[in-house]
């Protein structure tokens, strides 16, 4: 076995769980950390694909009471079943389409150090001026949204195509934006995940399954592990954060954090792919 190699998995995994749910990009710092282990190649993207998944499993167990309601409330025809569910669909379309039309020139142009360390920090100053803005709360929970905030949600998800950006940052900020309590929209961009995270797998998968490889089991699940416990810590800690605080402090990380991305970039004291 080489343990090298599983290092590398446990890290990435890691990295994965404790920033896909948090307004600070994974794509981004999976491509920044990859780069430095030297693990952005065709088989480390089938890897990210594979730790992805354990960071949408730990989302589902946390709320597995929440999605079995809801799955029931289906069957059942209950009203408020529906429109949650209809509102993700909603929800989620401007990403799949805008993804299926745009993905391969976005990754071709962007998907490098820099670029992404441009975005985390334009990203950073649009949520110090969004929680710098007076919030008028008109929704304080999940099930008051209809398909008019939907779609906005499903607009401001759609950000996320440009690495960097963050995916939950962008929905949990539109949220703020369009009019949603700071918990309301947590858990919007929370219950999106789910299905965004699990189509953009499945999808990623059948493209790559030329790659699967069963000498790349073990680094698998120890990625995959590693992206599960660490992505369960973090939505339990943010569910608790965001009930006495802002999301600034997440904006000054990504600005320090894209700083010294393009400063080492820019001397040479790391060597970044460039493009």
């Amino acid at each position: 076995m080489d343990y090298t190699l599983l290092l590398h998995a446990l890290i990435l995994g890691i990295v994965e769980g404790l920033t896909e749910f948090l307004p600070v990009s994974s794509t981004g710092h999976l491509i920044l950390v990859g780069d430095l282990l030297g693990f952005n190649d065709d088989r480390g993207k089938l890897f990210e694909i594979v730790i992805q998944a354990g960071a949408i499993l730990a989302l589902c167990w946390e709320y597995r009471t929440r999605i079995g309601g809801v799955l029931g409330g289906l069957r059942r025809g209950e009203a408020a079943a529906l429109r949650f569910t209809l509102n993700l669909v909603i929800a989620f379309m401007p990403l799949a389409i805008i993804g299926l039309l745009f993905k391969k020139a976005i990754e071709h142009t962007l998907f490098k150090p820099v670029p992404v360390a441009i975005a985390f920090i334009v990203g950073a100053f649009f949520i110090l001026w969004a929680e710098k803005r007076q919030h008028h709360i008109r929704f304080e929970s999940v099930d008051q949204l209809g398909p008019v905030e939907a779609v906005k949600l499903g607009f401001a998800q759609a950000l996320a195509l440009i690495p960097g950006t963050s995916r939950s940052g962008a929905t949990i900020i539109g949220g703020l934006l369009f009019g949603l309590s700071r918990k309301a929209a947590t858990e919007f961009s929370f219950f999106l995940a789910i299905p965004t995270l699990i189509m953009a797998t499945l999808y990623s998968l059948y493209k790559e399954r030329a790659l699967l490889n069963a000498g790349d089991l073990g680094m698998w699940v120890a990625g995959f592990v590693a992206a599960f416990v660490s992505a369960f810590l973090c939505v339990r800690w943010l569910l608790r954060y965001i009930t006495q605080h802002d999301f600034i402090p997440f904006a000054w990380y990504r600005i320090g954090f894209g700083l010294v991305i393009l400063l080492t970039a820019h001397y040479g004291w790391v060597n970044w792919t460039q493009g």
